[in-house]
């Protein structure tokens, strides 16, 4: 192992041995309750079973054949999710046909971040993911069931998915994917047109139709946010079959990794002789390879929060240091939009995940000695699925990237570092993606002009306000302040004012996603503004510096004027136009205030746990 992955990876575990202890004593003590069934009354078995056919409830009657729960957050709104709605039919064919059973035990909640841009919804986005745990927590508390598979590919889906799964540690789980779609415009034309709109240099119906030729088709979106993130750590956890996340949509290829999916779940119960629950499988060094092949990658940074939740949810500690220290011994690999101009078909067709994790593995930048639903060790997953002879077969990779201009080599990276950096200072923490920045733009030394809303700055650039060397500051968009929206609607205008020659960079207490790009931003300031955090105190006019070479993130004013200067806070006078209000964010409140910081996961699950001591007499 390269020495840096291996130091980070044993902080990880030192500093987690208590909990990750604790973790495990859980999962022991549920898995000495069964088999679940068995734990059932007649009464309350008659009613799982009643609504199966015959030969399902003999199976479900005899306590020895496994039964698989099917979680999915099917809709047919999101592209991404839309496959899903004949995946039930085909796992419960593919298990019954190894003589086992599946039922669909809960649907969970899926919302589209592309859909909520800049709309009052997108503020119920990050909640959504710990209510999709929930949800899903709901459906297999039934106790009914000896594994499972979970079917969820975007943003907050997977991750809430990972965190129900880990609650229920002491059971196996797969995770199927659905695809990618086709690809359709150039993501780059798409962003070009989309700033000609900002500077109103096409028309509204333009931009329609440029859009509606890049998200065409059912499937994930092309470009690398964090849904098509989500697939690349998934499997490389080893929680996918081997190859399985970027086969597109309705292929001969896709319905048979998903049925061989659900059968390999069968396979991995305590019924039978190779029982793997998921407990066994994320341990420290599964994550910290997830977190190595998002920064080889130049992945989402709504991972910074994901993956410490997932973790924490699995008993392990992680922080932004280690995600920084990861990064600086993690090289560029990829090149997929906002990192570059392929997307992500193109990654697949140069050689996809087998050739990634060949390449890490071979360089000693991932855990080779883990366990996997494909079996033990991570080498399994140099390989590739295909179909031969109308059968899914699995063959090595090529012995090189079939694009070295999107999949390269450890031996010639795109850069010597994941692209990946964490700023403190005096304004707190934030992290910053460097991995698309133009050359130049890692340090910016500006005024600062003060927004507490993406709508105040759109109006400020329409007016011509920001046509000058400036760090945009938007607060009041962190996690308790209003749910922790992505702000995307400011990248077309930050953009612009950078293509005018103009020194910009963004700071906020928000998100900006997998989709941030060539402008500087410092996002995730924590602690955020409502929250006792210094960007409450920033003022327009106020000198800041972001500076990703050094880590810096800080406001240019005295200490002692800081101390005296009074925080602002959010106009809560117009009820109307509130957070708190609107598109059901009021019945979210109560979330809100529970949410960590970022770097704690923006979660309110798993942190006021007490320990546990055993059965009570």
């Amino acid at each position: 192992m390269q020495p840096e992955i291996q130091r980070v990876t044993d902080n990880i575990i030192q500093r987690s041995l208590a909990s990750r202890a604790d973790y495990l004593q859980r999962m022991a003590h549920a898995r000495e309750q069964g088999p679940h069934r068995g734990v059932l009354s007649c009464g309350n078995l008659a009613h799982g079973f009643a609504a199966c056919n015959p030969q399902d409830k003999s199976d479900l009657r005899s306590l020895t054949k496994a039964n698989i729960a099917i979680v999915s957050a099917y809709n047919d709104m999101l592209s991404a999710h839309q496959p899903y709605e004949n995946y039930p039919q085909l796992i419960k064919t593919a298990v019954n046909e190894v003589g086992s059973v599946a039922q669909f035990a809960s649907g969970v909640p899926a919302m589209c971040d592309g859909v909520t841009q800049g709309q009052p919804g997108m503020e119920l986005s990050l909640l959504s993911r710990d209510i999709i745990a929930m949800s899903a927590a709901i459906g297999l508390s039934h106790n009914m069931f000896d594994g499972g598979v979970m079917l969820g590919i975007c943003d907050k889906i997977v991750p809430g998915l990972l965190l129900a799964a880990l609650s229920f540690g002491h059971l196996p789980f797969v995770f199927i994917p659905a695809g990618p779609m086709p690809s359709g415009i150039p993501n780059k034309e798409k962003a070009r047109v989309r700033q000609q709109f900002a500077e109103g240099k096409v028309t509204k119906e333009q931009l329609l139709e440029a859009e509606a030729a890049s998200y065409h088709a059912a499937g994930t979106c092309t470009f690398y946010g964090t849904a098509n993130s989500n697939q690349l750590v998934v499997e490389i956890m080893g929680l996918h079959l081997p190859g399985s996340s970027f086969v597109n949509p309705g292929t001969e290829l896709r319905d048979e990794l998903t049925k061989a999916a659900a059968r390999q779940a069968t396979r991995l119960t305590d019924l039978g002789d190779n029982y793997l629950p998921i407990s066994q499988i994320i341990d420290a060094k599964a994550i910290v390879n997830g977190i190595v092949g998002l920064l080889a990658t130049g992945g989402s940074t709504n991972h910074t929060m994901h993956l410490i939740a997932v973790a924490r949810a699995a008993g392990y500690i992680v922080n932004w240091d280690d995600f920084a220290q990861l990064s600086a011994a993690t090289p560029l690999l990829t090149r997929i939009y906002p990192n570059g101009q392929a997307d992500i078909n193109h990654f697949q067709y140069a050689g996809g995940m087998a050739v990634l994790i060949r390449e890490l593995l071979d360089a000693g930048l991932l855990h080779e000695d883990v366990q996997t639903i494909a079996g033990p060790g991570l080498r399994r997953y140099t390989q590739q699925p295909v179909m031969q002879d109308g059968k899914l077969e699995w063959q090595d990779a090529p012995a090189i990237s079939q694009d070295l201009t999107v999949l390269s080599t450890v031996a010639a990276p795109f850069t010597s570092h994941g692209g990946l950096e964490v700023l403190s200072g005096n304004m707190g923490r934030a992290v910053i993606k460097t991995s698309a920045l133009r050359e130049g733009t890692a340090v910016i030394k500006a005024p600062a002009v003060v927004f507490s809303s993406q709508h105040q700055l759109d109006a400020a650039f329409q007016a011509g306000e920001l046509n000058k060397d400036c760090i945009v500051v938007v607060r009041f968009q962190g996690p308790k302040a209003c749910g922790m929206p992505e702000l995307h609607k400011l990248t077309p205008p930050l953009g612009v004012l950078q293509d005018r020659g103009y020194k910009v960079a963004l700071v906020t207490d928000g998100r900006m996603s997998g989709a941030s790009g060539k402008v500087p931003a410092a996002i995730h300031v924590t602690p955020e503004a409502i929250d006792g955090g210094n960007l409450a105190k920033i003022q327009t006019g106020d000198m800041l510096l972001v500076d990703a070479e050094n880590g810096l993130l800080e406001l240019l004013v005295s200490a002692a004027e800081l101390g005296q200067r009074p925080a602002a806070t959010p106009d809560l006078t117009d009820s109307l136009n509130s957070s708190s209000y609107g598109m059901g964010r009021e019945l979210f409140g109560a979330l809100r205030s529970q949410l960590t910081g970022a770097e704690q996961g923006a979660c309110s699950l798993f942190f006021a746990q007490p320990a546990f001591t055993g059965d009570k007499e």
